[in-house]
């Protein structure tokens, strides 16, 4: 083989190579040879303390709707004026699960929701209401106030997000932020969380679904923070450097001159016979 034909067989590998679909850009690559059926087990949102809840009882009787429901107030210049008569448009005030995981419930007093669940609750104060003879007939609604999740890094929409479900997954947090940016890292995002009063840290590589599907930390938590890391090109980018020296425009820049050198070398050379 000579020279030239040396030569050229090189640059078609390196232009090949350049070309190349990358492999980090895909999710769950791996979903195929699991067949999507991956068992996952469920993980709904279980209240503890300095959540804010809101719980609606309703029933036949007027007067007891409105004894079961904390009245919302409002305060303007200093007045206060209180709304008697519960209305499902207005506002409703919440409960803060106090450090005991308890609430203070009209009628029921003190009780102890830590570790429930939205339904659960609900069940709950249905229960108890009706075993007491206090109410018949009645529906309770209980709602989320204050429970959020957070995204931050290489996302299109980072911020802070409500959790308005029982269950809520790391790709429904990732989806409210606009799914991550081209310049993401999907084989390392990670979801800091307290565990037994420690900040725990997960990693997840969207890139297998296994690894999201598996992952402990696929149902969210609330206060739970998703941190997408940069991919290497945009680290590059972030340096004074990056832009010039270890840039992809650089590297093309030095690639075309290193073909057009070494195509003039190659006229300048005798043929071979």
């Amino acid at each position: 083989m000579n020279l030239k034909t040396l030569f050229a067989v090189a640059m078609a590998a390196a232009l090949a190579a350049s070309c190349a679909a990358p492999t980090t850009i895909s999710y769950f690559q791996d979903a195929d040879q699991y067949g999507l059926s991956i068992p996952v087990h469920e993980n709904h949102i279980r209240l503890r303390p300095e959540d804010k809840i809101s719980i609606i009882v309703n029933t036949t009787n007027d007067e007891l709707t409105n004894l079961y429901n904390l009245p919302y107030i409002s305060q303007r210049l200093g007045a206060i004026s209180q709304s008697v008569n519960y209305n499902a448009s207005q506002a409703v005030s919440g409960y803060t699960v106090d450090e005991s995981g308890d609430i203070d419930f009209p009628v029921l007093g003190k009780i102890h929701i830590a570790g429930m669940t939205r339904p659960e609750v609900a069940a709950y104060i249905k229960n108890e209401l009706i075993s007491r003879s206090l109410a018949k007939d009645l529906v309770v609604t209980v709602e989320f106030m204050n429970l959020s999740i957070a995204v931050m890094g290489e996302v299109t929409r980072p911020g802070r997000y409500a959790i308005e479900k029982d269950k809520i997954t790391l790709l429904d947090a990732l989806s409210m932020a606009g799914d991550l940016t081209i310049y993401g890292n999907r084989e390392n995002v990670k979801v800091l969380r307290i565990v037994d009063g420690n900040q725990t840290s997960f990693k997840v590589d969207l890139c297998s679904a296994q690894s999201v599907m598996t992952s402990p930390v696929y149902y969210l938590q609330q206060d739970d923070l998703i941190y997408v890391e940069p991919n290497d090109m945009r680290a590059r980018q972030s340096t004074v450097n990056g832009n010039n020296v270890r840039s992809t425009s650089f590297w093309v820049s030095i690639a075309s001159l290193a073909a057009s050198v070494g195509t003039l070398l190659i006229r300048a050379m005798p043929a071979n016979k």
